[in-house]
C-alpha cells in the first residue's frame, strides 16, 4: 500500500481520495441518515409533534428534499462547471411532463409509414428516470451555444429555452393528453406493485431518490469528469491547452444536470403537487433554484441542501413567527415582511461570505476539528 508522509501522520492514497476522508464527517452523515430515514418516520408513524400531522411532510420536508435536488444539478452546471444556465424550471416541467406520457402511455403518427406508433404505459420508475434522459437531450441541445458564447449571453440563450418550453406546454396540447385547460393529473405512484400513498411513503420515496442522486453527483464532481469541469469553470483556454475537450465538459455537464432536474421535476409534478400545469414550472422556479445555489454555495454538493432550506424553510418560519406570539397583524403584512426580512438576509449574506453557506459550514468546521487551538 502506498503511503504518504505528512509532517508526523502518514496517509493513503485511498483515505486521501475517500468521499469523506475527515471521520466527524462520515459520523454527521451517518447521523443524518439515521434522522432522515428512522428518526423522522418513527416519529410520524407515533404521531409526536410536530411529526403528528402531515403538514411537516408535505409542506416542508418533501418540497425541501425535491428542490434540494434540482439545485444539485443547477450546482453542477453553475457552480461546478461555470456555465450559467436559466432555464432550470423548463428543464424540471420537460422531466416532469416526460415522465408523464411514458407513465400514461405515449401515442404519435408516422406520417410516412400511415400508421401510429403506440408505447403502452411504463413503469413509474422508469417514466420517471425516462423524463430525466428526456430534459438532459433537450439540455444537451441548448447546451451547444455554450461553446460559442458565455456569461450573459448564456444565460439569455438559456431563458429563450425557458420561454420556448413555457409556450409549447401551454399551447401544444399533445403533452397534456388533450385536456381543455391544459392541467394534468398525476398518474398512481405505483413503483411494481407497491402503491405510494400516505404522507411518509411519498417522503421516504422522495428521500431515497435524494441520496441516491446526491452520492452520484459527489462521486462524478470528485472525479476525472469533475476535474474537467473546474478546469472550464476556472480557466477555458488554459483548460484547452491541457488537452481538456471543451465540447466534451461542457455537454457532459449540460446532460447530466438536466437529467438531474428533469428527475427533479417529474418527483415535484408527481410526489409533490399530484396535479399540475405549465405556470407551474414558470421563470421564477429557475430563478428560485438559481438562489439556491448562490446563498448555498457555488461549487458545494451540501450548499445545495443548505441554500433550498434557506429560500423554502425561513419564510415558513417567518411567516408562522407572529402568529405564534400572538401579534395582531394582517396576512398581506406578514407577506411582505417576509419578502422584506429573507432579502435583507440574502444581501448581508451575500456581503458578509459571497461563497455562501457551504464557506461558512466549513470554516466553523474546521474550528471546531482544531478546537482549542483554532489557530
Amino acid at each position: 500500500m502506498l503511503y504518504r508522509e505528512v509532517g508526523q501522520f502518514k496517509t493513503t492514497y485511498a483515505a486521501d481520495m475517500a468521499m469523506f476522508p475527515i471521520r466527524q464527517d462520515r459520523v454527521a452523515l451517518w447521523l443524518v441518515l439515521l434522522v432522515a430515514f428512522v428518526g423522522i418516520p418513527m416519529l410520524s408513524a407515533n404521531q409526536i409533534w410536530p411529526f403528528g400531522s402531515d403538514y411537516l411532510l408535505r409542506a416542508i420536508l418533501m418540497p425541501f428534499l425535491i428542490l434540494a435536488l434540482a439545485a444539485i444539478g443547477v450546482n453542477i452546471l453553475v457552480g461546478y462547471c461555470g456555465q450559467i444556465s436559466l432555464g432550470s424550471g423548463a428543464f424540471m416541467a420537460i422531466g416532469a411532463y416526460s415522465a408523464y406520457k411514458f407513465g400514461t402511455g405515449v401515442s404519435f403518427p408516422l406520417p410516412f409509414a400511415g400508421f401510429d406508433v403506440s408505447i403502452p404505459p411504463l413503469p413509474m420508475l422508469f417514466s420517471i428516470l425516462l423524463g430525466g434522459l428526456m430534459a438532459a437531450f433537450v439540455g444537451i441541445l441548448f447546451g451547444i451555444p455554450s461553446l460559442r458564447i458565455k456569461g450573459l449571453y448564456l444565460a439569455v440563450a438559456t431563458l429563450a429555452a425557458q420561454f420556448f418550453f413555457d409556450w409549447v406546454f401551454i399551447r401544444v396540447k399533445w403533452f397534456t393528453n388533450y385536456t381543455p385547460s391544459g392541467s394534468v393529473n398525476a398518474p398512481e405512484l405505483n413503483f411494481f406493485g407497491f402503491l405510494v400513498n400516505s404522507s411518509i411513503e411519498k417522503y421516504l420515496l422522495c428521500l431515497i431518490f435524494v441520496t441516491v442522486f446526491a452520492f452520484i453527483a459527489k462521486n462524478l464532481v470528485r472525479g476525472n469528469l469533475g476535474r474537467q469541469w473546474r478546469a472550464i469553470r476556472d480557466m477555458d483556454i488554459a483548460a484547452e491547452l491541457m488537452g481538456i475537450r471543451p465540447l466534451y465538459a461542457k455537454l457532459t455537464a449540460f446532460a447530466v444536470s438536466s437529467f438531474i432536474v428533469g428527475v427533479a421535476g417529474a418527483l415535484w409534478a408527481f410526489i409533490y403537487l399530484g396535479s399540475w400545469e405549465p405556470l407551474a414550472f414558470s421563470i421564477d422556479r429557475s430563478f428560485q433554484l438559481l438562489f439556491m445555489v448562490i446563498i448555498g454555495g457555488l461549487g458545494s454538493i451540501l450548499g445545495s441542501f443548505l441554500g433550498a432550506a434557506f429560500i423554502l424553510i425561513l419564510p415558513i418560519m417567518l411567516d408562522q413567527v407572529p402568529h405564534a406570539l400572538g401579534v395582531p397583524i394582517s396576512v398581506e403584512t406578514v407577506s411582505h415582511l417576509v419578502f422584506i426580512v429573507t432579502g435583507s438576509l440574502i444581501c448581508y449574506l451575500l456581503i458578509v461570505e459571497p461563497h455562501g453557506f457551504a464557506q461558512l459550514w466549513s470554516t466553523a468546521k474546521e474550528k471546531l476539528r482544531l478546537w482549542p487551538y483554532p489557530y
